[in-house]
């Protein structure tokens, strides 16, 4: 598989990253249950299809998918590059709870090193800037992390070019994870810009906008979600937005086929595109989901077919506004 290196870190990552959000099973953000045996077959199989490192955060099932992600590397046996996020805890309900506070960023940082069963994290990122007040308070207690060899690069998710620069005045993130897709492209406009300028890495997640893009999903088929399924609440997977983004799909297809490839695929390979992004985090519950979606690794999109889709965004864009 490719690899691009990590803004200015000795990481080089496979610019396909396996996402382990829907493994951590039911929380407030949850994808309905999941089987543990079947998570750690994915992670496994993504391992030795090329995968080098994989994402997870201690607010995924409650702590439960990085416990998974433990026991699979264990498992692999292998040397993986360990990517995980602070900032959010749970209640008794599994509902999340932000907190930056210094004292909780380091005992969640030893929770997490307990879970995973690891003795370093590679990239320890803040989940989310909130509360935005506390953002310098969270960020200095990550670098003390960081100096003590707790983890080994720090970077943050979700953030806001205003809050990088008011970070970066105590250092420069290593990195940033944020949400990026064909329907979601908001951080084209200037955070990808700045995170250019400064050097820092781009794991961009959701590539397949929660699996919107793949096309697999009728209408029919997201009404089946599990009960406590996420996405019912994601506006994209309702009307009146629903309707053009399943017609985006399918009119996605042709080119999908001219290339040979699946929809998944093609998602990818449009987000992996763009120069700035270092890698593409690619969730998966089973095995084939993450044997298939791998291979996007390697494939180039000329620019006629980047120009081919622009038009069919605009064209679905129109629809919904």
């Amino acid at each position: 598989m490719r690899t691009r290196k990590l803004g200015k870190t000795d990481l080089d990552l496979t610019t396909i990253g396996l996402g382990t959000w829907a493994i951590g099973g039911p929380w407030e953000f949850g994808w309905g249950a999941q089987d543990d045996d079947d998570s750690v077959a994915t992670i496994i199989a993504a391992l030795e299809s090329g995968i080098n490192w994989i994402d997870t955060a201690a607010i995924y099932g409650c702590g439960h998918s990085e416990t998974v992600v433990g026991r699979a590397i264990r498992e692999f046996g292998q040397r993986t590059i360990v990517a995980t996020k602070c900032s959010l805890l749970w209640n008794e309900q599994r509902c999340k709870v932000s907190c930056l506070d210094a004292d909780s960023i380091i005992k969640e940082c030893e929770d997490s090193l307990h879970r995973l069963g690891v003795e370093v994290i590679d990239l320890y990122q803040m989940h989310w800037p909130a509360p935005d007040e506390k953002i310098e308070e969270g960020w200095q207690a990550m670098i003390h992390l960081r100096d003590q060899g707790k983890v080994r690069y720090i970077g943050v998710s979700n953030y806001i070019v205003d809050q990088l620069d008011r970070i970066s005045k105590f250092e420069t993130p290593a990195s940033l994870q944020p949400q990026y897709s064909m329907l979601g492209r908001e951080i084209e406009a200037d955070l990808l810009p700045y995170c250019d300028e400064h050097d820092m890495g781009v794991v961009a997640y959701s590539p397949m906008h929660r699996g919107l893009l793949t096309g697999k999903f009728t209408a029919d088929k997201i009404a089946e979600l599990a009960e406590d399924d996420h996405r019912h609440g994601v506006p994209d997977f309702n009307e009146p937005r629903l309707s053009a983004n399943l017609q985006f799909v399918e009119n996605l297809r042709p080119i999908a086929d001219n290339y040979g490839i699946t929809l998944a695929q093609l998602a990818l390979a449009w987000v992996l595109n763009r120069k700035e992004i270092t890698s593409a985090i690619a969730g998966a519950r089973h095995p084939g989901q993450i044997k298939e979606t791998v291979q996007a690794s390697d494939i180039d999109l000329n620019e006629t077919t980047i120009e081919q889709i622009d038009e069919l965004l605009e064209d679905r864009n129109r629809k919904i506004n």
